[in-house]
């Protein structure tokens, strides 16, 4: 009865996270702002690599294989989140002023 339940709860995160991944990409092709991308590939897809990360957690056969697939996610989310906002900091650097844009619209 166990077995079955933990088998359920692997396949609902693991459909959960691709879920999230897709929703991730889909924002990546569709927001038009280049802080609106990041946000979606950031936020979205890292939720997601938590569900798959946890449903494999489950499956893993001893601890070691555990703390790697910690490890694995820990790099994932620090790599992200450096280059999010490297790309941010680039973006506001060659963002016109704030009052230029306005003398522009006008």
């Amino acid at each position: 009865m166990s077995d079955w339940l933990l088998h359920v709860l692997q396949v609902l995160l693991l459909v959960s996270g691709c879920i999230f991944f897709a929703l991730g990409t889909l924002g990546l092709f569709r927001f038009d702002d280049t802080l609106c991308r990041i946000h979606a590939l950031t936020k979205i897809d890292n939720l997601g690599l938590g569900l798959i990360t946890l449903a494999l957690l489950m499956m893993t056969p001893s601890l070691a294989s555990s703390l790697k697939t910690l490890l694995i996610w820990w790099v994932a989310l620090a790599a992200s989140a450096t280059s999010a906002h490297l790309v941010a900091r680039a973006v506001r650097m060659h963002e016109r002023p704030l009052q230029q844009r306005e003398r522009c619209d006008d």
